[in-house]
């Protein structure tokens, strides 16, 4: 190697050694992670009833299986750009697989429900810096003309995840019990160890060189935000229980410590997050669906599972493999959802996408004990394909006009605004469903059809705001190949 030749296992030396479809591989070892992530994040919805019945919990408890996850995840996702600067991309993505890998193993060994509980935590955690990756690679390493195509590609093994995970995951719980679910996720990162170590660089995004000795973790900016997100969630299933008065003091400190977090933003130097994306018209909107829509989308993924187990009384088998077929129609969506995404206004893919997506929530009203198991298949085969238009088309098209130095912030964002309200969703979804099986007693399937209204009314919300997203200007500079 001469001193003009790259580092081996800089991106340089990587696109040297593989050639120019390098860059799929390295799209596919991040996907890999990714399915890992996603199938940590939905397999435990169909173990709820069982391990609510093992450790004795209540709807308000159990749902922090979900929550917990879901509340770590979005924290820990603002610290990707921080993480890929200063490690780069191997070391991060190698560390954060290994945490969840080793959250699966120890969460599935665990005798007791608050270590169950903490290494949900330590998964979501791992999962959280995990998926804002993906989006970076493709808007760094794909030219415009392929964006739409690698998120079609991407997605489309991404949702093999959720489509494989509530099916098997349904047969573990019923043979082997709910524990088995935890290893589920290590065979996926058992193959990511050794692909990120072969195709994924050492370097930063855009090939930049890590900064060991560059800016520090906002540690006060993240500490902040915990106390928001943790104080907002713990607010909200106090309001429902004896302790209102409580329940306000957590949502005023919430507010409080989200105030704070943004006044920190804007005096730090080198803030968590960056908020001049949102001077941006379309990543502000884009921000505005990720949010509602990920309050409907994780709160229906935890509402469904339970439905079809508590009120239709069907064994966990059963309410994995009715949402098969809509996992499998999803995966075939989302590559031609995401070549559209290079060809049609985005905005109204989004709209389309959710637009289906509400009204397959709505529909399941129709359903009851003595309605055939077909109905269901159906109902969430209309919302998969909905959500197969979203999912290409919402990060490319809120980031589309970024400058290339903001990407890593955007994609980071984007996902962070996603999660957190996936995790008001789930927070939501089980105050609301107690509330309303509490007030309705014997009247279950009642009260799950109540809460689906509510998850429909507040997707339909998002749709106002997809329809506002117009075709971005070109990016200041465009990304490099």
């Amino acid at each position: 190697m001469t001193d003009t030749d790259p580092h081996p296992h800089s991106r340089a030396g990587l696109e040297r050694r593989f050639g120019p479809r390098y860059r799929w591989r390295v799209l596919l070892t991040v996907m890999i992670g990714t399915m890992a992530s996603i199938m940590a994040s939905t397999i435990v919805n169909v173990a709820v009833p069982d391990m609510s019945r093992v450790f004795h919990l209540g709807q308000e408890r159990a749902q922090w299986l979900s929550a917990g996850f879901m509340a770590a995840m979005t924290l820990s996702m603002l610290t990707t750009p921080w993480l890929l600067q200063r490690f780069g991309y191997r070391h991060t993505y190698y560390g954060v697989v290994s945490l969840l890998l080793a959250g699966g193993v120890i969460g599935g060994l665990s005798p007791w429900f608050e270590l169950v509980l903490a290494m949900r935590v330590a998964e979501g955690l791992a999962a959280g810096v995990l998926q804002p990756i993906p989006a970076i690679v493709v808007m760094h390493a794909f030219g415009r003309a392929e964006q739409g195509k690698a998120m079609g590609i991407f997605g489309f093994g991404v949702v093999l995840a959720p489509a494989i995970g509530p099916s098997v995951g349904g047969v573990l719980v019923e043979w082997f019990g709910w524990r088995s679910i935890f290893f589920v996720v290590a065979p996926f990162c058992l193959v990511a160890l050794p692909l990120a170590r072969r195709y994924l660089p050492i370097s930063a995004p855009g090939g930049a060189p890590v900064d060991r000795g560059g800016a520090r973790l906002d540690v006060v900016g993240l500490g902040l935000m915990a106390i928001a997100v943790l104080a907002l969630l713990n607010g909200m299933v106090q309001l429902h229980g004896a302790g209102t008065a409580t329940g306000w003091a957590l949502l005023a400190c919430s507010a409080t410590a989200l105030i704070g977090f943004i006044a920190h933003q804007r005096r730090g130097a080198q803030p968590l997050m960056a908020l001049g994306l949102f001077a941006h018209r379309n990543f502000a909107l884009g921000g505005v669906v990720a949010f509602i829509y990920g309050m409907a989308l994780f709160g229906s993924t935890y509402l469904v599972p339970v439905f079809m187990q508590i009120a239709l009384q069907l064994p966990p088998s059963q309410a994995g493999a009715a949402l098969l077929p809509a996992g499998i129609v999803l995966a075939l969506t989302i590559p031609f959802a995401g070549r559209l995404t290079d060809r049609l206004p985005f905005g109204r893919i989004v709209a389309f996408g959710l637009s289906l997506l509400a009204a397959s929530f709505l529909l399941m009203v129709t359903v009851g004990p003595a309605s055939s198991l077909w109905w269901i298949v159906a109902w969430a085969v209309v919302g998969r394909i909905g959500l197969g238009f979203v999912l290409p088309s919402l990060n490319v098209g809120a980031m589309r006009g970024l400058p290339d130095t903001l990407i890593s912030q955007g994609a980071s964002t984007i996902n962070f605004m996603r999660q957190l309200g996936g995790a008001v969703g789930i927070s939501l979804v089980g105050i609301v469903l107690e509330w309303r099986l509490q007030a309705q007693p014997g009247a279950a399937v009642r009260a799950f059809h109540e809460t689906f209204v509510l998850v429909g009314f507040i997707t339909a919300c998002a749709v106002i705001a997809a329809l506002r997203m117009g075709v971005p200007e070109p990016a200041a500079t465009p990304p490099a190949s």
